[in-house]
């Protein structure tokens, strides 16, 4: 596999997963500024979208990376943040999935039997929103614990560090 283009030893598909996870974040805060304007069905179609694109991203990259990389080594290696942090992403990123996916059949179809729906919509989808940027931020620190910090490095770094800090170039 090839190497990536955010300057770390990254290979090509954890980059380029990296960026289409990081603008599905992103696309998920425009749905939910679309529900605060009201624009429902604008929100619905950006939401809906990540959701499933999401389930993409999980299914061709992100599922075969964790077990091939981290689940071998489990239990017996989860003291260390190489595999902490990944079983951590792993975990709660399939729990923010699911519950995704729950709201989702619950908002935009009638396949779920009534008593397994619930009405007030905003709680289930501010608390989903939360729990997928914190997901998100694990998969960085993933990131950054494997490959490195995007875009520090040789060859004209973006960012770069300075007495501790991060800056812009």
């Amino acid at each position: 596999m090839g190497r990536g283009f955010l300057g770390t030893n990254a290979p090509l598909t954890a980059d380029l997963t990296l960026m289409v996870e990081l603008g599905m974040g992103l696309a998920l805060l425009v749905g939910a500024g679309f529900a605060r304007r009201k624009r429902y069905r604008a929100h619905a179609w950006v939401q809906s979208t990540v959701v499933l694109l999401n389930l993409l991203v999980i299914g061709l990259f992100m599922a075969p990376s964790f077990r091939s990389q981290v689940l071998p080594e489990l239990p017996g290696r989860l003291g260390r943040s190489y595999f902490a942090l990944a079983t951590a992403h792993g975990v709660l990123g399939m729990v923010a999935e699911l519950f995704a996916c729950y709201i989702l059949l619950v908002a935009g179809t009638n396949l779920l039997p009534p008593r397994l729906r619930f009405t007030r919509y905003r709680p289930w989808m501010r608390a989903a929103l939360a729990l997928w940027w914190f997901v998100l931020i694990l998969g960085l620190a993933t990131y950054i614990r494997w490959y490195g910090v995007p875009f520090v490095g040789a060859g004209g770094a973006m960012l770069g560090w300075q007495q501790g800090r991060l800056y812009c170039l």
